[in-house]
């Protein structure tokens, strides 16, 4: 099979597309046929090994001291099964699915990948319906991450709130899951972006290329920071009274419950993931480049097969 590979750290011309084993599935582990992928955060910061320097050696020792322990990269997917083990219960060949590869042994920058069917750190579900599996492949890390942090904000509807990076994967995701839960979106964006945000249901834009959000006063339950680039300490100035910061700087969970749930928004219509480029997998050095340019709005997805529609 083909794969996109790195071994040692550093720039998107660390990955090289080789030819792989195909991998074949444990007892209770599905063999994937991966239809896409993404250029998620993760993948990049894990590549690049460009962790906050709190977190740079407890990541080291997870992902590699000196060099990648997990060569093929790719944090979430969406794709068809091909073959289950014996211990398999919740899925059979045929169906469709998405969800993630944390602390698996391989990601799905690769023509094929095996997941287990339940797993502490990784996730799987039946795909959403309505989405085209590109689509798919572009929601759980962003959404699921999005619905922790609003979640610990602990927001009752008619509060308000303030996202900052909202034109990005998890921003996007926030931005409608803090409308669908009857909270007042602030999007704070750039000027070319201010539009997206709009269309997300934010009720009002900050554009941060002509105003400081820090300036507004106390007016906001709680400060959303998506993109890790403002602080507690300048989030204080407007939040009200015992209003809470939440940031993709803390340290997240994922949870097979939390992937249906989101499912359900999808289906719903509530949510829709943003695409903002696709690229095929012998082009992930230069989608990896491109996210790395941080001007990427939504998500930067890999196409692996060909297009299937649910």
């Amino acid at each position: 099979m083909k794969a996109a590979v790195y071994k040692r750290y550093g720039a998107p011309e660390v990955i090289e597309l080789v030819e792989k084993e195909k991998p074949s599935p444990g007892d209770r582990e599905l063999l994937i046929k991966v239809t896409a992928s993404s250029v998620a955060a993760g993948d990049v910061r894990v590549r690049a090994s460009d962790f906050p320097p709190f977190f740079w050696l407890p990541a080291r020792l997870i992902f590699g001291l000196f060099r990648p322990k997990k060569q093929i990269l790719g944090h979430e997917f969406s794709g068809i099964v091909e073959e289950v083990g014996a211990g398999v219960t919740r899925f059979k060949a045929g169906d469709v699915v998405f969800g993630t590869t944390t602390l698996l042994r391989q990601g799905a920058y690769a023509e094929y990948v095996c997941v287990p069917q339940t797993s502490k750190h990784c996730v799987l579900a039946a795909a959403p319906q309505g989405l085209d599996l590109k689509q798919a492949a572009a929601i759980p890390i962003g959404a699921m991450t999005a619905l922790f942090l609003l979640e610990k904000a602990g927001l009752t509807r008619g509060q308000k709130i303030l996202i900052y990076g909202a034109s990005g994967s998890v921003g996007t995701y926030a931005v409608q899951m803090a409308r669908h839960f009857g909270v007042e979106v602030t999007g704070v964006c750039s000027t070319s972006n201010v539009e997206l945000v709009t269309s997300l249901g934010a009720a009002s834009v900050i554009d941060y290329k002509k105003q400081d959000y820090t300036r507004e006063g106390p007016v906001y339950d709680a400060v959303f920071d998506a993109v890790g680039k403002t602080s507690k300490s300048n989030a204080k100035s407007v939040l009200k009274k015992g209003g809470r910061y939440v940031s993709i700087n803390m340290f997240t969970s994922e949870k097979t419950e939390k992937l249906e749930e989101i499912r359900a928004m999808t289906e719903s219509g509530a949510l829709r993931p943003v695409i903002d480029r696709e690229y095929p997998l012998d082009q992930i050095v230069e989608a990896h480049r491109y996210v790395d340019s941080g001007r990427k709005k939504g998500n930067v997805i890999i196409n692996l097969n060909e297009e299937t529609a649910l």
